[in-house]
């Protein structure tokens, strides 16, 4: 992973880490079910950001890599293992 994309994910899950340190506040508070809804839909995005930043970071490196290496095996492989990962992300 390049060190400006681990930086900035790692920023993005340090704020994460602390949303969901306020959901467990929520919870303990007995706060309104919505509000605590409303709350984790906003951590389900933000990790879905964090997500769509490693899978660019993937496809802009590793996969970019094996496609110009001209190594069939690895293309097949970092291809294979994009699709697996995509088709998990829908579940």
């Amino acid at each position: 992973m390049r060190n400006d994309i681990k930086t900035s994910c790692q920023k993005r899950l340090s704020r994460i880490e602390g949303q969901v340190r306020g959901l467990s506040k929520m919870v303990d508070e007995d706060r309104y079910c919505i509000d605590i809804v409303t709350q984790i839909s906003a951590v389900r995005a933000a990790l879905r950001r964090v997500e769509e930043e490693v899978l660019q970071d993937h496809v802009s490196h590793c996969v970019e890599h094996a496609i110009t290496s001209g190594n069939k095996a690895d293309q097949r492989q970092k291809i294979s293992e994009l699709m697996a990962v995509i088709g998990r992300s829908d579940r």
